[in-house]
């Protein structure tokens, strides 16, 4: 299994520098038919959608779109999928960013009867309380 750093996506997906956007799909080439082959942690998917929506512009429904692709590819292998496919649905149904509804979906799944927070905008997913 090889990880995958945040640039290396975010070259695919912006395909900005098209010379390491060539690498880039290299590895994915040479690696696509690996099951769970190629590893991208939490972090890297939070700084992935950060950077997409911050220094890209790209809309919601991109994001979500370049996150569930990740999700259905089999060569990749996700830290958390379970709280990504939960934290996907958050972002696809609230104006709250992508982190915020990990951070909510992976508290969720590890138990934690509530989230809480300062951000009003985060208090508007169930499970979190505003302080």
């Amino acid at each position: 299994m090889i990880a995958l750093d945040t640039n290396v996506l975010v070259r695919l997906v912006t395909r900005d520098d098209e010379a390491q956007a060539a690498r880039a799909k290299a590895v994915f080439d040479v690696h696509g038919g690996e099951d769970g082959g190629l590893f991208v942690s939490d972090i890297v998917l939070v700084e992935l959608c950060w950077t997409l929506s911050r220094s890209y512009g790209l809309p919601r429904a991109d994001i979500a779109r370049t996150v569930r692709a990740l999700l259905e590819n089999a060569s990749i292998a996700l830290e958390s999928p379970a709280a990504m496919r939960t934290a996907l649905a958050s972002f696809e149904g609230n104006a709250v960013d992508f982190p915020d509804c990990l951070i909510v979906s992976k508290a969720g799944h590890a138990g934690c009867s509530h989230t809480l927070t300062f951000d009003e905008r985060m208090g508007s997913l169930p499970g979190v309380q505003l302080l």
